[in-house]
């Protein structure tokens, strides 16, 4: 998950960099260029890395930081994130893998995350599976 400042380099994305970086590169260029494309909260970008591999960058946190109003997390950004994703899997006959998205550094709350994820991907039938990571 990303944020809407257009900051990358902490959090799971620091891994996906390490493995591909047409993820990061797409998602600094969609930041910068936001006043021409849909960049913000809510918003997703599907990255194709291997012919059979994408990555989705979706935009479910406002800033980095926890402030007044709580923290970075945004549920609803997250949720209309998972329907877009949930949508390109079934038009791609492809699964789901994830980790814990919202409940690191953006504070979310994990029984809050998963019933978005249920209703995304489980109403549509798209195999998912979620990750822990230490």
């Amino acid at each position: 998950m990303c944020n809407d400042l257009g900051g990358w380099g902490k959090g799971f994305v620091v891994a996906i960099s390490r493995r591909w970086p047409e993820p990061e590169n797409a998602f600094r260029r969609w930041h910068r260029e936001r006043a021409g494309n849909d960049f913000g909260l809510g918003a997703t970008q599907l990255v194709q890395v291997r012919p059979d591999l994408w990555v989705a960058n979706m935009v479910g946190q406002h800033g980095i930081r926890r402030g007044s109003a709580g923290p970075p997390v945004r549920y609803d950004a997250i949720d209309k994130c998972l329907h877009t994703v949930a949508e390109d899997a079934v038009r791609l006959s492809a699964s789901v893998h994830m980790p814990r998205i919202g409940c690191g550094l953006a504070g979310g709350r994990w029984e809050r995350v998963e019933p978005l994820i249920v209703a995304a991907f489980c109403e549509c039938d798209v195999p998912t599976t979620v990750y822990d990571f230490d």
